[in-house]
């Protein structure tokens, strides 16, 4: 490194310094390595800012084409691999600047008028979010997809629902598979949300007070397909509740895949086997030539630990930040593009995992059949005979007891049995205790019943669009 690129920034900043930047600071607060993903985003705000300054009258349109016709070959030399990035300049917005006025001369010199690199940042941050958040919208949809194409396909199929990680109630499997539809739906209103809010433009707040030259930020948001601009310069230059927020709704999407993962994990075992996971998403052991290992669940379960470790890095840098911009907040991009690329690598995955997932549902249909699981009903019928509830309940309970006494299901007693524990009981009882019985019985809203379920498999269909 030259004596004369080591002094590049501080020439392009003016002349408040007299030496050269010490190469270990120049190393250590460069952000270059990761925020040349922004590229794009910082040529399209630079245009739409330079032809704003057109408009007012602080260009000329000779300068306004030297300075677009030099970012757009700045754009495409990025996007081919052969810019010439250099630590020195700290940041890809001072890189695409000094290769600017490198190309076309004083006219680059003007583009940052009325601008700082706390507003630049800002801008090409939020669009660089949106666009995240549009692909992020669009995976969730595509794993949502592959959930109710497994409800239909699964619809009638009856398997244990637990509480406690013990057999609790019989459910459909279609019912399980929407399930999680509704908790990967949230994520997505929640992306939506964070979106159509992020959707103002901060540029032409300046450092942190505005700016004294005649810019018009409406024009520039417009341009950039901003809903508006912000509101207040200060809370501006400081704000990163928007990359929060972003990563925030990327913790409760890894969270929710990690919880399909834990079950896909157990499910796949012996101990279980209610799912086969397809050979494609599965490695072997390098000692037990019989293990099929369910790597993909695992390793996005894993991943949720960087996830949410990206969302405690920005909540901690932001807690004790004062008004208005600080240095601190450079390090506000990596833990959000990390979140960002593991929460689409790992929707993605899984929704190409589930496409290829198949389940055994004589085996959950199996084991359903022990575990007293229509204990409820039994209570619930006895309800209907007009038997307290906590009556109810306790002599369910002791039907179980007499259960396990006697090393029976509570479908295998007679009648006579039944009714030594309630003489509310009769002989259309055993409508209840079966498996089926059962689950066609819920019929509430949001209820497991196969004519619930059916409907609510309908109406997810319709919401996304399957023909």
């Amino acid at each position: 490194m030259t004596d004369t690129n080591k002094n590049t920034s501080k020439k392009l900043w003016g002349g408040r310094f007299a030496g050269t930047t010490a190469a270990s600071v120049e190393a250590f607060t460069a952000s270059i390595q990761y925020d040349s993903r922004l590229f794009k985003y910082d040529i399209r705000g630079s245009i739409a800012h330079a032809t704003m300054l057109a408009g007012q009258s602080i260009l000329s349109s000779e300068e306004l084409d030297a300075i677009v016709a030099g970012l757009t070959e700045i754009g495409k030399e990025i996007e081919a691999g052969t810019f010439d990035f250099k630590p020195e300049l700290e940041d890809i917005h001072m890189n695409i600047e000094k290769a600017l006025l490198d190309r076309i001369g004083p006219a680059g010199a003007k583009l940052h008028s009325a601008r700082s690199r706390n507003d630049q940042v800002a801008v090409d941050f939020k669009m660089y979010l949106r666009d995240q958040c549009s692909q992020i919208i669009e995976l969730l949809d595509g794993i949502n997809i592959a959930f109710v194409v497994l409800a239909r396909k699964y619809l009638g199929h009856i398997m244990p629902g637990y509480t406690h990680m013990q057999r609790a109630q019989p459910v459909q499997l279609a019912h399980h598979m929407l399930a999680y539809y509704e908790m990967f739906k949230r994520d997505k209103s929640r992306m939506i949300d964070c979106r159509k809010r992020m959707n103002l433009s901060p540029l032409g707040i300046g450092a942190l007070a505005g700016t004294g030259l005649p810019v018009d930020r409406e024009q520039v948001a417009k341009a950039l397909d901003f809903d508006g601009v912000t509101a207040n310069s200060m809370d501006t230059a400081g704000d990163r509740d928007f990359a929060i927020e972003f990563t925030s709704n990327c913790a409760m999407i890894q969270l929710h895949l990690s919880r399909l993962s834990e079950e896909l994990v157990l499910w796949s075992g012996q101990e279980f086997s209610f799912v086969n996971i397809s050979d494609k998403f599965c490695t072997g052991s390098s000692m037990m030539p019989q293990k099929k290992n369910p790597d993909i669940p695992e390793l996005i379960r894993g991943k949720s630990g960087r996830v949410v470790g990206s969302l405690m890095s920005l909540l901690t840098l932001m807690k004790g930040l004062p008004l208005t911009y600080n240095r601190d907040l450079q390090e506000d991009k990596e833990p959000v593009f990390d979140a960002a690329d593991t929460v689409s690598s790992s929707l993605s995955i899984m929704a190409e995992l589930l496409d290829n997932l198949t389940f055994n549902t004589e085996n959950m249909i199996k084991a359903t059949q022990t575990g007293f699981m229509t204990a409820t009903d039994l209570a619930d019928y006895l309800v209907l005979k007009n038997v307290p509830f906590r009556e109810a309940h306790g002599i369910v309970g002791r039907l179980v007891a007499y259960c396990l006494e006697k090393g029976c299901e509570l479908e295998d007693l007679t009648v006579d049995e039944l009714i030594q524990f309630s003489e509310a009981i009769d002989r259309d009882v055993f409508e209840v205790l079966s498996v089926e019985g059962s689950v066609n019985s819920r019929i509430s809203t949001g209820g497991t019943g196969l004519l619930k379920v059916k409907e609510a498999v309908d109406e997810a269909e319709k919401q996304l669009g399957i023909v």
